[in-house]
């Protein structure tokens, strides 16, 4: 029996969306769609590039 992924949207823009899925094995993914591009991430890799993002936000503000 196949089950259904769930889905929900986290945000969006007009030009980007980022959305979850619940797999059927029960792993969330993360899917960022940057117009004609799609990042898909596993949980790590989500928790990686968030990390990476609040650095470049850090380090912006720093340049002022």
């Amino acid at each position: 029996m196949t089950e259904e992924i769930t889905t929900s949207t986290i945000a969006e823009s007009t030009n980007y969306l980022l959305w979850k899925a619940n797999e059927e094995d029960d792993e969330d993914t993360y899917h960022l769609e940057l117009g004609l591009v799609t990042l898909h991430f596993f949980q790590d890799e989500w928790d990686e590039f968030l990390d990476l993002m609040q650095t470049i936000l850090k380090n912006k503000s720093r340049e002022g």
